[in-house]
This record gives structure tokens, C-alpha cells and sequence, in this order.
């Protein structure tokens, strides 16, 4: 009697044990679909659109858009006897090929209005940074004269950068060096000059941030002198995809006004590559 009383609780807790194994996963099926979840995670924060702004400074950043993503960056400034709406288009063509657009659709200086010069080129990762190398791009733009009411060169012109940007924990640095041919109006040649640039960027609290530059060009003929700015402007990311701007340059020397204020945009479109993601079913 006692043997059979002995024998119902083992019975049960043999049967528990039993259930248990057959409705509890395994530790390597576990595994398997924690690194499922970070695969999908990792995935995900990969295929996240971030914007890349060029603005608000002259300089432009050796970084690139991700392959395939379409960005537009435009802005507004506004000084005495100067007002422009200043764009620019670029895509990722290519994992280090940036595909531009550039176009000043309104343009008025010294009391004349009209449409501005336009431009088109690319930008070229050479290297991405890593330890202590920082990441090396060449851009290349054609200016064309599209302006009315001459308020353009009237001519081609050519422009070829070397751009550096590097990361120090939050501060960001940018450099250009460059030269610029520009196409004389009804005399043909080109008058030269060379642009040099300094930016630095660093975030404050929240989703605010700063950035100030200083930039100049070099003489260019009898009647564009040298000139040199100090720029200095907040930013705000509204998201990883849209970036605003405002701020003012004061110009130090040259023929461009004393203080010019300006406020611009960037903004990450699409991925032209990736239009209609594939939906995956849940995993049962």
C-alpha cells in the first residue's frame, strides 16, 4: 500500500517533467531567435534613411547620401541689394557616387531679379574615415549659365574640390580645397581662383546642434576681389531625414554684402532603389 502511494506523485512529476520538456523551446532554439530579432534590428537601422546636409556652410562634407537615396537641400538669403533661393539636388547612385543638381531659381541683386546660374557634377568617396584617417571625397561641378537678366557668369565654368570630414567623438570637422575656372562672358578662357574652407559642427541638448565656418575665396579678376566670410548657425533635427537650418555670414572682406542672413532645409526623400519594400509574413 505504502509502495502504491509512493508510486502516484513520482508517476506525476515524471509526467510534469515530461510536459515540460515537450512544451518548453531549447536553449538553441532560443538562441536562434534572439539572433533572428538583432539580425532584423541590425537590418532595420541599416536600411533608416539619414539625411547628409551640405548646408548651411560654403563647405561641403566629404560624406556621402546612402546609395540610392534622393535629397534636396534648399534655402533662402536674404541682405541689402541681395535676395536668392539657393537648391540642390543629389542622389546615390552608387554606394561613393553622388550624383548633383544645383540651381538658383530666384535670384536679385542690386535691385535686378531674375533667375540664377544652374550647375551639375558629382561627388566621389575616395576612402571613408577610419581610425585616424578621415574620409576623402572629390567633387567636380560644371556651372551653367541659365540666369537671366545677367545676373550670371554668361558662361561655363568648372570647379574641382578636395573635401575632407572627420569625426572626433561629437565634434565634426570639415575641409575644402579647391579650385574654380570661371568662363569669361563673350571673350572666351577662364579667370581662376581658389576657395579654401574650415567648418566645425558639434551637438547641443536635445535634437539642436551648431556649426561655424570660416571660408574664402581667392581674386578672381579685376572686378571680383577676394573675399572671406565667418558664418556661424544653429540646426535642429526634426528627424533622422529632415535637418533645418538659419544663421548669418558676415564678410569679413570681398564684394558680397557685410552681414547676409539665411534659413534652409534638407531633406531625405526616398531610397529610389527601395520604393516598394517587400513585406515579409509574421513569423507563427
Amino acid at each position: 500500500m505504502l509502495s502504491m502511494l509512493c508510486a502516484k506523485p513520482i508517476r506525476r512529476i515524471v509526467s510534469l517533467c515530461l510536459l515540460a520538456v515537450i512544451h518548453t523551446p531549447s536553449a538553441s532554439a532560443q538562441e536562434h531567435d534572439q539572433a533572428q530579432n538583432t539580425a532584423a534590428t541590425q537590418s532595420a537601422n541599416q536600411d533608416e534613411i539619414t539625411a547628409v546636409p551640405n548646408r548651411p556652410t560654403f563647405a561641403t562634407t566629404a560624406e556621402m547620401v546612402q546609395r540610392g537615396v534622393f535629397e534636396i537641400e534648399y534655402g533662402l538669403e536674404v541682405a541689402k541689394g541681395h535676395q536668392n533661393i539657393n537648391g540642390l539636388l543629389k542622389w546615390g547612385m552608387v554606394k561613393n557616387l553622388e550624383l548633383w543638381f544645383l540651381n538658383n531659381p530666384i535670384e536679385r541683386d542690386a535691385g535686378v531679379a531674375g533667375r540664377g546660374d544652374s550647375g551639375a557634377g558629382f561627388k566621389f568617396k575616395v576612402f571613408p574615415q577610419k581610425g585616424a584617417r578621415p574620409t576623402f571625397s572629390v567633387l567636380y561641378i560644371a556651372s551653367l549659365p541659365t540666369a537671366t537678366a545677367r545676373l550670371g557668369t554668361g558662361a561655363v565654368g568648372h570647379s574641382v574640390q578636395l573635401l575632407v570630414s572627420k569625426d572626433l567623438g561629437k565634434h565634426h570637422f570639415d575641409v575644402n580645397e579647391g579650385v574654380q575656372f570661371v568662363g569669361r562672358q563673350g571673350a572666351g578662357g577662364f579667370d581662376r581662383n581658389y576657395f579654401s574652407s574650415l567648418s566645425y559642427a558639434h551637438p547641443l541638448r536635445g535634437k539642436w546642434g551648431w556649426t561655424g565656418e570660416v571660408a574664402g575665396f581667392s581674386r578672381t579678376n579685376v572686378t571680383t576681389p577676394a573675399t572671406m566670410i565667418l558664418l556661424a548657425a544653429p540646426t535642429y533635427n526634426v528627424s533622422s531625414r529632415l535637418v533645418l537650418d538659419g544663421g548669418a555670414y558676415v564678410a569679413v572682406y570681398g564684394n558680397l554684402p557685410r552681414l547676409t542672413f539665411f534659413a534652409g532645409v534638407t531633406y531625405s526623400v526616398a531610397d529610389l532603389y527601395h520604393l516598394h519594400p517587400s513585406h515579409r509574413p509574421p513569423n507563427h
